[in-house]
């Protein structure tokens, strides 16, 4: 169903007055013709009158003329931000239903772990299934514009990334992520849940202490 207060254009929809827009407009163009009016009156009765007179209150007008300009911004805001909302609408409308998918992602990720552990030929059918469904599921994902994180190897965002622990490790820089406990995923330029790290830092850091020999 349309929105009456829209109409199709040759740059796209467009946004039409609300009624209380055409009301509000109606009322100040009804109030330039009426002073109009009176200025009128009164230079007819009063043929002695300054010319000017006719020409109305240049404050009135002014007034009146920054109105209409207040209205017309308000209307042009109006529409800008009905066709952002839209546009958004449209572009992240997929958020709950990723959101509901990410645990199937997560427990077939652990399941093909476990399966890769186990090791041997009787769970070698379940783990093709397995990879077979997972693969599937991150090309429906693709399809919709999400996409995993890079996390393992990066250095630690905390706008995308959540780190769950410290790790001392001297072969990176520190603040680098060195594990990834949970993938982290984002709709297009829209995080949908941060990757949960592990981050790097230094292994001297408070000075290591030897280990003390075992005593007799």
């Amino acid at each position: 169903m349309s929105d009456p207060n829209e109409a199709d254009g040759p740059d796209g929809p467009s946004i039409q007055p609300s009624d209380e827009l055409e009301a509000a407009l109606a009322e100040a163009v009804a109030a330039v013709d009426e002073r109009k009016g009176g200025k009128g009156a009164a230079t007819s009765a009063d043929p002695g009158a300054p010319q000017g007179a006719a020409e109305g209150d240049p404050e009135d007008v002014a007034a009146l003329k920054d109105q209409l300009l207040r209205l017309h911004a308000d209307f042009e805001n109006l529409r800008r931000r009905t066709l952002r909302e839209k546009e958004d609408a449209f572009r992240y409308g997929h958020e709950n239903l990723v959101k509901d998918l990410l645990p199937t992602v997560d427990n077939l990720e652990r399941a093909v772990d476990h399966a890769r552990q186990s090791g041997g030929g009787d769970v070698e059918g379940l783990l093709q299934g397995v990879e077979l469904v997972l693969r599937e599921l991150q090309g429906v994902f693709s399809r919709h514009g999400v996409e995993e994180i890079e996390a393992e190897g990066a250095a630690f965002d905390p706008a995308i990334h959540e780190a769950m622990a410290q790790a001392p490790d001297d072969t990176v820089p520190a603040n680098t992520v060195v594990q990834v406990y949970q993938r982290g995923y984002q709709l297009r330029d829209h995080l949908i849940r941060p990757a949960r790290v592990v981050v790097s830092k230094p292994s001297t850091e408070g000075g290591a202490k030897p280990e003390e020999p075992a005593s007799d």
